[in-house]
């Protein structure tokens, strides 16, 4: 007798998101016009052969947090295993009503933490780099579906947008989403024949050109810096955020004894994983905001949307509400005159 090839479902939260993805161009799969709403009244370039890439996390990151609760009820609700491999229409099948949720998280501030997205902008712009910003026509880069094992999905995806980049004129990227980055200097290279954009991160691009600008933090703080996965451990930036945080007057960078760097320990979230695990997933964010609240930080420092949620969740978890989460962009931005 023949063996029978089992293929496992996809979970429905991740399903979802796929779905959103491949249909709509971007995890929530809301209208276009949706992604570029942060960037109202910042002069760009119209030079567009190196451009900001946005993303999707740190636009829509007012909504990640309720995204993912109606992700898991939804995951605990779908008794069916066949529902979550079939991504077709699984939005309405789960009854997630994405729009919902962008209309009151636009309400409150514009759809997206876009105050994290403009002062990147910001402290770009102050150490000398000239932006150009695709806006409505910036592609999704589709790492979800890599991280989903959806390989073939992700590929396809890829040269999709490496195409819509190419005719945009892009010859660099700097990417603000680590998870964004990764995929666009390491994945797309393999998926996408021919691919020549030169990739950066924020922080190597602030990193190189620091001296442009004079950073003081407006009083005396300590900062304890967490290192997202994708940031450190993918991509080898380590030094890089502490350098430039050590060269922020005002700023004392106060560490772990073990878990920094290279061996920091996750939050829990990243890859879907706090849908699929959400109990896990919130034990290691109170675990993580624990080991940084011992160095007596009075701000605790990342630069992921994801990260964001999980230690300002681990945070409440533990009713610390003494030490602030910040993105490394928020605290540069606010050290500029």
């Amino acid at each position: 007798m023949a063996k029978r090839n089992v293929i496992r479902p996809i979970p429905a939260g991740l399903a979802y998101i796929a779905d959103n993805i491949n249909s709509g161009d971007n995890i929530l799969g809301l209208h276009k016009a949706n992604k570029s709403r942060w960037a109202g009244g910042i002069d760009f370039s119209n030079d567009t052969s190196t451009v900001f890439f946005a993303g999707c996390g740190y636009q829509y990151s007012a909504m990640l947090e309720p995204l993912v609760t109606a992700l898991i009820q939804a995951d605990r609700v779908s008794n069916n295993p066949d529902l979550p491999i079939k991504l077709g229409g699984i939005s309405r099948k789960l009854g997630v009503d994405a729009a919902g949720l962008f209309s009151k998280a636009a309400s409150r501030d514009g759809g997206g933490d876009s105050s994290v997205l403009r002062d990147a902008v910001k402290v770009l712009k102050a150490v000398g780099h000239d932006l150009g910003y695709l806006g409505e026509d910036e592609p999704c880069c589709g790492a979800p579906l890599y991280h989903m094992g959806l390989q073939n999905e992700f590929a396809a995806n890829a040269v999709k947008a490496y195409e819509r980049l190419k005719s945009a004129g892009v010859r660099k990227i700097i990417g603000i989403v680590p998870s964004c980055t990764y995929a666009l200097s390491s994945l797309f290279p393999k998926a996408a024949p021919g691919f020549d954009i030169v990739v950066r991160h924020f922080i190597e691009a602030v990193a190189e050109n620091m001296g442009n600008a004079r950073f003081k933090y407006p009083d005396p703080v300590k900062v304890a810096y967490h290192d997202p996965c994708q940031l450190g451990r993918y991509m080898g930036l380590i030094e890089q955020p502490r350098a430039v945080l050590r060269a922020v007057e005002n700023v004392e960078l106060v560490e772990p004894e073990w878990t920094a760097g290279e061996w920091s320990t996750c939050c829990g979230g990243g890859g879907g994983f706090e849908v699929v695990f959400p109990d896990m997933s919130r034990t290691l964010a109170v675990n993580r905001v624990a080991e940084l609240a011992e160095t007596g930080a009075d701000i605790i420092v990342t630069q992921c949307p994801g990260c964001l949620m999980q230690l300002k969740a681990g945070l409440k978890d533990l009713k610390n509400d003494a030490i602030e989460v910040v993105d490394l962009a928020t605290l540069l931005a606010r050290s500029l005159p």
